[in-house]
């Protein structure tokens, strides 16, 4: 039996829980939610990494798609609660592949049963608007993480690709967590800033995440976890997912994106446009600067140091699909995680350590933060503190 053979047989019984999926983002921009013009029912090689028949093949078992909105949104709040609905039709339409998710309980039921557990996560704090009132509506609509910024900063968090202006955590930030902790919702700390990584660490009651992010010291891009935050992660509990996005994890690729992002700006466009007339620039900048190539050995050495920094029982994955235009040999969409696996299995990883990096860390990080909810709940009602209040 071949290593492949072998990985796609343990993610039979130990799906991936992937993090990050962005599935929903591309929709909107696409084709504006329209479900019948992208069906996922079938393969959408051509427009997607992600459609339902490439999930099966990838042995994915429990997504949590990102309800992401950009931070320059004018109404953030509605944005996010359309990206919310996009998710619920996704599960409608699809019932006998996807399964709606809340809990721990409910992903491994939809593993028993064969169907893909299906949970949400927001990314980015704007998606809040300031709010405790909004994280809460958010929870009650499904939604099971917050990252507490994305690439800008937010009034009470520093994210890792801003000017520092809070140096992490104000106070109100510091509520958003606790109140998150006792609504059972995970603390996710991707794209934020080292030192709001810190804060939260020392703020939460509950294990956080990192939905997709990779090791610092392998490839340093501000975006990756620094080794001194993973070697908290036994004590807290948490989960480091890491994530496949090349420039975040060949150092290689992280020069090159520089000079790429100026190309775009140069054109007029965003850096993180994917439209076609976008992407007919950058494709025309990598014609005369070929793109450094990440494969699935580039992931593996981030999860090899990662786990000897902070063990393998506080590792997961988060590929960060079709929120990135580009992606590792190997790892071109949903469908390769099993070549990451083989190629743990190949590096002496046993199968035992696999189940807990695609399954059950994800699973236990959840359950653990539902415990603590539990406990928080029966002793205090819910956070009527603003940011006004607490930050001046």
């Amino acid at each position: 039996m071949t290593l492949l053979d072998q990985a796609r047989l343990l993610l039979r019984e130990f799906p991936v829980v992937d993090g990050h999926n962005d599935l929903p983002w591309a929709l909107r921009e696409q084709v504006r939610y329209d479900l019948d013009a992208r069906d996922i029912a079938t393969r959408q090689d051509a427009h997607l990494h992600t459609d339902l028949p490439r999930l099966r093949e990838g042995g994915v078992g429990a997504q949590f798609w990102s309800v992401y909105v950009p931070c320059h949104l004018s109404d953030p709040v509605t944005a996010t609660l359309e990206q919310i609905d996009c998710v619920g039709r996704l599960i409608a339409r699809y019932p006998g592949d996807l399964q709606r998710a809340l809990s721990a309980a409910d992903m491994e039921a939809a593993r028993a049963g064969g169907r893909i557990a299906s949970l949400m996560g927001a990314e980015g704090g704007h998606s809040i608007a300031n709010s405790l009132g909004t994280l809460r509506g958010l929870f009650e609509l499904g939604v099971r993480y917050l990252t507490l910024t994305h690439n800008d900063n937010v009034a009470w968090a520093d994210s890792a690709t801003d000017e520092p202006r809070a140096g992490g955590l104000t106070a109100f930030g510091r509520e958003v967590v606790r109140e998150m902790n006792r609504l059972g919702m995970l603390v996710d700390l991707s794209h934020v800033a080292a030192t709001t990584m810190r804060d939260a660490l020392d703020t939460t009651a509950a294990p956080v995440i990192f939905s997709h992010s990779s090791s610092r010291a392998v490839c340093d891009h501000p975006r990756n976890i620094p080794d001194d935050v993973l070697e908290r992660l036994p004590a807290n509990g948490g989960v480091a997912m890491v994530t496949f996005v090349p420039k975040f994890v060949l150092q290689a690729a992280v020069e090159w994106t520089a000079e790429a992002d100026e190309n775009m700006r140069a054109h007029g466009f965003h850096p993180l446009d994917m439209t076609a007339e976008a992407m007919k620039a950058h494709r025309a900048f990598e014609e005369r600067h070929p793109r450094p190539v990440a494969t699935a050995a580039t992931v593996a050495d981030h999860l090899d140091h990662m786990r000897e920094v902070a063990g393998v029982d506080h590792l997961g994955i988060g590929g960060d699909y079709d929120g990135t235009a580009f992606t590792p040999d190997g790892l071109g969409d949903v469908s390769g995680y099993p070549n990451l696996i083989a190629e743990l299995l190949d590096r002496g990883w046993s199968q035992a350590d696999l189940a807990k990096l695609t399954w059950q860390n994800a699973v236990r990080v959840l359950g653990a933060a539902e415990d603590v909810a539990r406990d928080l709940r029966a002793r205090r009602g819910p956070s009527h503190a603003t940011l006004e209040q607490l930050d001046g």
